[in-house]
């Protein structure tokens, strides 16, 4: 399973290219690089890692599992969680700033 904060870096050049596309007039469509696939594939990480918690819970307490993999996993899981509310904390930010700009 891939790290899903790997999947949040952004580069500056993909910025500026999502940035010229918007500009233009162009949501980005499908792109791979587009803001709401990237987010997509961020909440499935995220969901992705709180179900393999979940499964290498499972399986330690069937007694099939090692807890080495448990705690890694938990750990992963909580820290994906970490990452997405805070992410959710700035956008909100985001949002209220733009709703108290003066026109």
């Amino acid at each position: 399973m891939t790290d899903p904060i790997a999947k949040l870096v952004i580069r500056p050049q993909t910025a500026l290219d999502a940035y010229s596309r918007t500009s233009a007039g162009d949501d980005g469509g499908d792109a791979a690089g587009s803001f709401d696939n990237v987010m997509k594939r961020a909440m499935e990480g995220v969901v992705g890692s709180g179900q393999d918690a979940e499964s290498k819970s499972l399986q330690a307490i069937s007694g099939t599992g090692n807890i080495t993999d448990v705690v890694t996993a938990i750990s992963k899981a909580e820290l994906a969680l970490q990452t997405t509310v805070a992410i959710l904390d700035k956008m909100v930010q985001a949002y209220q700033s733009i709703m108290n700009m003066t026109i």
